[in-house]
């Protein structure tokens, strides 16, 4: 834990933003060195342009690659772009313009040429592929629409960030990106600087403008009970950390009248007013106690001016709910939001199943089994709840890290990329509907289902050592015990929908761990949960290493 975590970032903390913009002009990555190579990982190709990372080349030869990447599929509608705040968004996505303009790409950009959270864009495709419609969303045929958004989500502020979401609206699936990945590779290797490019992409015929924000605010009653907020008078304070999502929050309260207060209006790409994450660095990450600080101090004390405080990451696909009782933990709040929603969408289908990843917290499968709702468990990354949410069949996908979306209150697809404004809102429905706030619910889930303690660490492992995690079989966990219960599943892929985890999950009645290798640094992931206290955590935590350790030795 570093000294200063919760703390206000000071001066010496702080980006030096015009040295960050021209490190992404005026390097050049190698190729051949892994860590500045095109890498998709679970949200897109990300990195520092410090680093040689994310720069004009990265940028060029990525987008020249989804170009071919949307011909080769027969995709011809219009593609949205959308951008955050960090500070390498806006020539990242200007670079994007000047390939999409060279390459005759018919491609919309906000109207406002301002800010446009993540699951706006993910709206507007779907949106514009007939979600809402009675015909409702389409993936084959003419026209269909894609988009492409300008983030690195929650990363520090150095970071850019840039990722695919085909017509399905969702994060592209491992298909698409380890081709965009590669082509785009290849392309850098035989000379970014031949693809195509209009340098003045705002006069060209191929670059219009739609409006992003009032599409999806004015459309937000189809899946939030706005009305039921606002006659209930919450009080709520929305704070966007600095992200896409400021102008957003303003206009909900204004369209649908509530008693909703932007925090914090400020949008500077230093994020100089954030408090500093668990390491020390400035992170956007709104499930954090730590970067949460400052609205976690607002809330405390009993005689906050808000019923509910929200916070959103950079590109407003995660949430983070605060009430009087603190930052909730982003396991609870789902598992509060599940039996929340279907026990109140009447219209959503009788085998609507509950989708959630499998290292989220096992409290939501004993809630979805009280429901009598079929669970849907995948790997992590929400590209596998895009499937469920597109045809109805899965009403709520969320993932631990604070990630989720829902479907319309009519059981039909709202966005399939996840979205942390209806999350949020979300929460002051519960509020207005039950009189209760979601952290209040959450004691009585506890009192129902019982308390657990749930923790991710990490554990040093090789290059070599992380491969064979990702290619274990059942057969190679040799344990019969975990915490002296025995052990009634080992996973290597998930039940939901049989994909691969890319590493392992061990589970008895009352506790779980899964492992997973880091696709950045030498460790691999430890996540684990016991309902039977936090030294039986630790119990489970220390055999989950040497579980790994006996079938790494094998």
């Amino acid at each position: 834990m570093h000294e200063r975590a919760g703390q206000l970032a000071k001066p010496e903390d702080l980006i030096n933003v015009d040295e960050v913009i021209s490190a992404y002009y005026d390097l050049e990555p190698d190729v051949n060195e892994p860590a500045q190579a095109v890498s998709f990982g679970t949200s897109g190709h990300r990195g520092s342009s410090l680093d040689r990372a994310f720069n004009e080349a990265h940028i060029v030869a990525t987008t020249a690659a989804i170009v071919e990447y949307r011909q080769s599929q027969g995709y011809d509608g219009p593609l949205f772009i959308g951008r955050d705040t960090h500070a390498l968004s806006e020539p990242a996505w200007r670079t994007a313009l000047e390939v999409l303009a060279g390459m005759e790409v018919r491609t919309l950009t906000d109207a406002r040429d301002s800010f446009t959270p993540t699951p706006s864009v993910s709206h507007a495709i779907l949106k514009a592929n007939g979600a809402g419609t009675p015909g409702g969303v389409r993936l084959s045929g003419a026209g269909l629409a894609d988009g492409i958004v300008v983030t690195p989500s929650h990363n520090p502020p150095r970071d850019g960030g840039f990722k695919y979401n085909p017509p399905s609206g969702g994060p592209a699936d491992s298909d698409a990106t380890s081709w965009i990945a590669n082509r785009a590779n290849e392309i850098l290797r035989q000379g970014w600087r031949s693809v195509p490019r209009n340098p003045h992409p705002e006069q060209s015929e191929f670059i219009g403008k739609t409006d992003f924000l009032p599409s999806y605010v004015n459309s937000l009653i189809d899946v939030v009970d706005v009305e039921a907020i606002r006659s209930a008078g919450v009080r709520i304070g929305a704070d966007p950390l600095g992200g896409a999502s400021v102008d957003y929050w303003a206009a909900i309260a204004e369209r649908y009248g509530l008693n909703l207060t932007v925090v914090n209006e400020k949008v500077d790409p230093r994020w100089s007013f954030m408090t500093l994450d668990w390491d020390g660095k400035i992170r956007m990450d709104c499930s954090s106690p730590y970067a949460m600080a400052s609205l976690r101090q607002v809330m405390e004390g009993g005689s906050a001016s808000y019923d509910i405080a929200t916070g959103n990451d950079a590109d407003s696909d995660r949430h983070g709910i605060v009430t009087a009782d603190g930052l909730m933990n982003p396991n609870h709040y789902l598992a509060v939001a599940i039996e929340y929603l279907f026990t109140h969408r009447p219209h959503w289908s009788q085998g609507c199943a509950v989708g959630k990843t499998l290292v989220s917290s096992a409290l939501i499968d004993r809630v979805v089994a009280d429901m009598g709702r079929k669970l849907v468990e995948v790997p992590v990354g929400f590209k596998h709840f895009v499937p469920g949410l597109l045809d109805g069949s899965v009403g709520f996908g969320g993932e631990e890290s604070a990630g989720a979306s829902f479907l319309r209150k009519d059981g039909t697809v709202w966005t399939t990329d996840k979205d942390g404004l209806i999350a949020a809102l979300l929460a002051s429905e519960i509020l207005a509907v039950t009189g209760k706030t979601p952290s209040a619910l959450h004691e009585e889930q506890v009192a129902r289902f019982g308390a657990s303690a749930y923790e991710r660490v990490d554990a040093p492992a090789t290059k070599a050592e992380k491969a064979k995690l990702a290619a274990l079989a059942p057969e190679d966990v040799a344990a019969s015990t975990l915490g002296g219960e025995p052990i009634v599943d080992r996973l290597v892929q998930a039940p939901g929908n049989h994909a691969a985890i890319g590493g392992l999950k061990v589970t008895t009645k009352n506790a779980w761990f899964a492992a997973r290798p880091s696709g950045t640094e030498d460790i691999y992931k430890i996540y684990a949960e016991s309902f039977k206290g936090p030294e039986h955590l630790q119990t489970i935590q220390e055999e989950a290493k040497q579980v790994v350790a006996q079938a790494l030795a094998k």
